[in-house]
């Protein structure tokens, strides 16, 4: 698999560089930063390390700009570490979260996690059904009334947790390990981001409400009328 480093760092992205490629994955660092769409739509990666702090845009505007054309794992770099940082780059479309300075260890563990459930968490089945609800996994996005919204595979595997409990509430831990499979460097703030990002997505086509918190334990789906009948 193709991965490509969007960091201006010279000694970070040899680094990482130089150990991705002992993992053997194919590696791209990005030389010209004032087009970054361009040189992903050019070469295709299967997942972006994308530092913050960049010339001409920062990565939370080349975050959106991918975002638009592809949903390709996308892992933020950056000294930033304050929650509000990894809240944002969540919002903005990320899918993970590494602080400098980088533990190459870690790294490679969240690159390996991110592809493993990216690139391997469609069964046989093409869609599940909540009431009127359509969670279509073969396009990632969930139809209902007519209108549609698209979902990272994260967000997808979320609701494919809830989905297949019709109601039933599913603990954090639970769609923690579906999403993150065992990863131990995730935690609850990087779940509660990611959801908060899904309702504000399914309110856009009139589901407000659908993914409900049981507090203290996980989520559920709420049975309302509006569409489940």
């Amino acid at each position: 698999m193709k991965i490509m480093i969007v960091e201006d760092d010279e000694i970070i992205k040899s680094s990482l560089k130089t150990e991705l490629e002992k993992w053997g994955y194919e590696v791209y660092c990005l030389e010209n930063m004032d087009n970054v769409v361009a040189e992903f739509q050019a070469e295709k990666p299967q997942l972006v390390l994308l530092d913050i702090v960049l010339p001409f845009f920062n990565g939370y505007y080349w975050c959106q700009e991918i975002r638009k054309i592809s949903k390709v794992p996308i892992i933020f770099i950056s000294s930033k570490n304050e929650n509000m940082d990894i809240v944002m780059a969540m919002q903005f479309g990320g899918d993970d979260y590494i602080t400098k300075p980088i533990n190459l260890d870690v790294t490679i563990a969240k690159i390996q996690a991110m592809l493993r459930r990216s690139y391997n968490f469609i069964n046989d089945i093409d869609y599940l059904s909540f009431g009127k609800i359509q969670l279509i996994l073969s396009e990632t996005k969930v139809d209902f009334s007519g209108m549609n919204v698209d979902l990272t595979k994260t967000e997808m595997m979320i609701l494919e947790s809830l989905f297949k409990e019709q109601g039933g509430v599913v603990s954090r831990e639970k769609i923690m390990d579906r999403c993150w499979q065992g990863d131990s460097f995730i935690d609850d703030n990087t779940l509660a981001v990611n959801v908060t990002r899904l309702r504000k997505k399914l309110s856009s086509i009139g589901l407000d409400g659908l993914v409900m918190t049981k507090k203290g334990y996980g989520y559920y789906l709420e049975k309302n009328s509006e569409w489940y009948k």
